[in-house]
């Protein structure tokens, strides 16, 4: 990376429906590598069309969505970044009208109205993962990552409070990791040790345990087989959910594993360039940069050149948002968020 700057992975629903790239999404990455961001991650990708959880959602399960893929890969290349795409199953998050069908989860979920995956269906789930995987390298991705955090599938098998499976894949934490180190050994041997491979987790929420997402971070650090940690924080300068105000900030638990040669980047709250100084020096690597970047195409440029860069104020207009490289289905999505975009006159 020639900067410490990593565009997140962002849900902006602009693609088409079949999973193939829109020019939309297309001028939203294009414009973040010419606003210099080091890294150029998509938003969550499909490993499989019974994945898919929102409209318009970028797919990698088919050949037909290569030439977009292609087609982004040499661009943001061409602005000396390097560029990935995001994993990703939904599970039971997945609404029946995109999944087509039922979606599923490690276990029957009556709130989600989701079936358990069959023995086979998880072979099938993890070597659909690689596929993806040696198809974006196709594409001339640099690297990829799985998707474990945010409730998506991988996290549900990770959580003992979804996942109630009694064989290989469910009970004890290193069972419902196995599906997340089998497909990151997958990856690895399809795509060679020069592919980026990175891991993103979340510690909160959605089932999670922090010191069993600890264990599953430092056992991929050991495994040696991983580039990179991503971990969502929400906000890297909270402490843990039910702590003390005094207690040790959430991050900490993480800049403190011992990472080897395995790089490290955070997401959550990174807004100007106060936070994204203080988030480095607690430890992290590089960091990753999600509203912020909604905001600012450019915003790297802006905290480099400017020692007191704040974000624009919210709420922001829907033409500040086009200006910025957002198509309607984007703008539009942002609207769902609280007093991110003005009320139009």
């Amino acid at each position: 990376m020639k900067n410490r700057f990593m565009l997140a992975p962002l849900t902006n629903k602009q693609s088409h429906q079949d999973g193939r790239l829109s020019d939309g999404e297309f001028h939203w990455l294009a414009m973040r590598a010419q606003g210099q961001f080091g890294a150029v991650m998509t938003c969550a990708t499909s490993v499989q069309a019974t994945g898919k959880c929102w409209s318009g959602q970028l797919g990698i399960h088919a050949d037909v969505h290569l030439p977009g893929h292609q087609k982004l890969t040499a661009y943001v290349k061409s602005q000396g970044s390097l560029v990935l795409t995001q994993l990703h199953h939904g599970g039971m998050r997945c609404p029946e009208k995109y999944a087509g069908g039922q979606p599923v989860c490690p276990s029957a979920n009556e709130k989600h109205h989701a079936r358990a995956l069959t023995a086979d269906e998880i072979v099938a789930l993890r070597e659909d993962f690689i596929t993806a995987a040696v198809r974006a390298q196709t594409a001339g991705y640099d690297g990829v990552e799985i998707h474990g955090a945010h409730g998506y599938l991988l996290a549900q098998f990770l959580s003992a409070e979804i996942n109630h499976r009694t064989d290989a894949y469910g009970g004890n934490p290193e069972n419902r990791a196995r599906i997340l180190f089998e497909i990151v050994e997958g990856v690895r041997t399809a795509c060679g040790p020069e592919f980026l491979l990175g891991v993103r987790l979340s510690p909160e929420r959605f089932g999670m345990e922090l010191d069993q997402v600890k264990v599953v971070c430092q056992r991929l650090i050991d495994g040696g087989q991983i580039d990179f940690l991503d971990i969502s924080l929400w906000d890297v300068f909270k402490q843990p959910q039910g702590a003390a105000d005094d207690a040790p900030r959430l991050l900490s638990h993480f800049t403190a594993l011992d990472r080897k040669n395995v790089r490290l980047t955070v997401a959550g709250k990174i807004s100007g360039t106060a936070e994204v100084n203080a988030t480095l020096r607690a430890g992290v690597d590089f960091v990753s940069i999600g509203t912020s970047a909604i905001l600012h195409h450019d915003f790297p440029k802006q905290v480099r050149q400017h020692p007191d860069f704040r974000p624009a104020p919210l709420p922001v207009s829907a033409d500040y948002l086009r200006s910025e490289g957002l198509s309607e289905p984007f703008v539009n999505y942002m609207r769902k968020w609280p007093d991110f975009v003005r009320a139009e006159e």
